[in-house]
C-alpha cells in the first residue's frame, strides 16, 4: 500500500487521533495475558486475546456467561488497578511538537473509564497533553467499525479526511481507515509486514516518529 501524499496538506487543518493500548501505552500484553487466562477458563479460542482488540468491554463480556460477567469486570479492574502503563519512547515528545505546532489531537480507546482513571492516576499527563478522549462509553460499535475515530475528528474540530490515527491493532487500522484517515501503524503488537498491508506508512516505534516525517516533508 503506497502511503498518501500529504505533503500539501494544510497544517492548520490537520489533527491527530491516538490509539492508547500498544501505541501510547506499552499495555497490549497484559491485557493478552489477562483475556488469555479467561479464554482458557472458559473454553473460549486460544485466539480470544488477539481477536478482541480494539473491542469494547461490552462486547467482549458477550463471550462469557451472563452471570459471570459481573466478576470477570471486577477481576479485570482489580488487574488494570495493579498496571503501569509504561509510556511508550517518543510518545510526549511528538505530542509536545503537536502541542507547538497548533495540531490538535484526540486519544481513542476502547477502554471504559474506570480503566481510564487508573491511566491517569499513573500518568495525569496524558490527560492533559491531549485535547479530547473518547472511551469505549461513548461509542456504540467497536473497531472496525469507525465511528471510535470519526467521533474524535469531531471533538477536535477537525475534518476525518485531514487526521492522521496512530494504531498497532489490525481492528484499529481498519477503523482508521474507514474513517477516512491517513493511517499510520505502529508495529509494536503485530508484525510490520501485516501492519504495512493495511498502513499508509509504517514505524516500528514513536521514537522513530516526528511531524516532518508524517506530513511527507
Amino acid at each position: 500500500m503506497q502511503y498518501l501524499n500529504t505533503m500539501n496538506m494544510d497544517i492548520k487543518k490537520a489533527g491527530v487521533l491516538f490509539d492508547l493500548d500498544g501505541v501510547l501505552v506499552d499495555s497490549e500484553g497484559e491485557y493478552s495475558k489477562f483475556w488469555g487466562g479467561m479464554a482458557e477458563r472458559y473454553g473460549l479460542p486460544a485466539t480470544f486475546a488477539a481477536d478482541i482488540k480494539g473491542t469494547t468491554l461490552g462486547e467482549i463480556l458477550q463471550s462469557f456467561p451472563e452471570a459471570d460477567r459481573e466478576g470477570i469486570v471486577e477481576e479485570l479492574h482489580a488487574f488494570e488497578n495493579a498496571m503501569l502503563y509504561p509510556v511508550y519512547p517518543g510518545v510526549k515528545e511528538f505530542i509536545h511538537e503537536l502541542h507547538a505546532n497548533g495540531i490538535p489531537s484526540a486519544i481513542v480507546t476502547s477502554s471504559d473509564d474506570v480503566k481510564m482513571s487508573y491511566l491517569f492516576q499513573r500518568h495525569p499527563e496524558l490527560k492533559d497533553a491531549v485535547d479530547a478522549i473518547v472511551t469505549g462509553s461513548m461509542v456504540t460499535n467497536s473497531k472496525p467499525d469507525p465511528e471510535g475515530y470519526l467521533t474524535g475528528a469531531r471533538l477536535i474540530g477537525r475534518d476525518p479526511a485531514c487526521c492522521f490515527v496512530f494504531e498497532d491493532s489490525m481492528q484499529g487500522l481498519e477503523a482508521g481507515r474507514r474513517s477516512g484517515a491517513t493511517v499510520i501503524g505502529i508495529a509494536t503488537t503485530n508484525p510490520r509486514e501485516k501492519v504495512s498491508a493495511i498502513a499508509d506508512k509504517t514505524f516500528d516505534s514513536f521514537a522513530e516518529i516526528s511531524l516532518d516525517q508524517i506530513l511527507g516533508k
